[in-house]
């Protein structure tokens, strides 16, 4: 089989905003947007989309605002709403409408998105990557420690990679830096920080997105289109009891619990990751327009 064909593309988002974005495989076929976790860029998927995009989908993945090539908010709009809402504005420029695949805050953006959708239907299935209406304060509050401890930067990719294997230490260290590279800039002073706008970890009150996420309980028991939730079963942000919560919510989601993964789910076991986002989208969203 040939590899999918890959072109960077910018699309318009809420409040004007342009948003990057590596899209693989045929446009003419059903689309699967993905959307990373904060702090990450649209390389976080691994092979993901790739892989999909041979299987017959188009495979959209997403630098979120303030993040990777995606303009930064002047205002500093960097709230759930706002994610929500650039994920509302994508959707609506794809007919038929796409599968939304969410880690993290990308996930909460898809969730907000599906729940308040003014167009039915605004998604033809979702899926939350380690994420659901409830988080474990303690691995939320690791993820904030890690992402603001070094506002210095880091003298080299090395470096990078060192802090990341501290915070991350299940997870095999690549030789090959060239991926850490995309998430990183090199600025002025020949110090490489990470590629995203400081800004945004002002808007990080985690007592506050406690809150938002249980907010989002009543949507949940609202959602009828496919859905499957991921976790990484060594993850200490979504916990055992945590997906049960959401899975009790949504009794007809599909659910994966994915060993020797934490909460970067696609990055530590991208393999079997993959093979359960295909498996959903065949049985799921293929299988459902075939029978219906």
């Amino acid at each position: 089989m040939s590899p999918a064909p890959r072109e960077t593309r910018h699309f318009t988002a809420a409040q004007g905003l342009t948003l990057a974005a590596d899209c693989f495989g045929d446009p003419g076929h059903p689309p699967v947007f993905f959307f990373h976790g904060g702090g990450q860029t649209r390389h976080a998927w691994g092979g993901t989309a790739k892989a999909l995009a041979e299987e017959g989908w188009y495979a959209v993945s997403f630098d979120l605002r303030g993040h990777g090539d995606s303009d930064w908010s002047d205002e500093g709009n960097y709230y759930f709403q706002d994610y929500g809402a650039d994920v509302t504005a994508l959707a609506a420029q794809f007919d038929p409408p796409p599968v939304l695949v969410g880690a993290s805050l990308g996930g909460i953006a898809s969730l907000w998105a599906v729940a308040n959708a003014k167009q039915s239907p605004s998604a033809a299935g979702l899926v939350l990557v380690d994420i659901a209406t409830r988080m474990e304060q303690s691995g939320a509050e690791r993820i904030k420690h890690f992402m603001t401890s070094r506002p210095e930067g880091f003298a080299s990719l090395e470096e990078a990679a060192d802090a990341i294997s501290e915070y991350n230490p299940h997870r095999k260290r690549s030789k090959d830096l060239s991926g850490l590279a995309k998430n990183l800039r090199l600025h002025e002073d020949g110090r490489y920080r990470w590629h995203w706008d400081p800004r945004f970890m002002k808007t990080r009150d985690l007592s506050r997105a406690h809150g938002e996420l249980q907010s989002l309980d009543d949507a949940a028991r609202e959602l009828t289109l496919p859905v499957l939730l991921v976790r990484g079963r060594m993850s200490d942000l979504l916990s055992e009891e945590g997906a049960r919560h959401f899975l009790g919510l949504v009794p007809h989601a599909s659910f994966a619990d994915v060993s020797g993964a934490g909460h970067m789910v696609a990055g530590d076991r991208n393999d079997a990751f993959t093979q359960a986002v295909a498996r959903f989208l065949g049985e799921e969203i293929r299988g459902r327009s075939r029978s219906a």
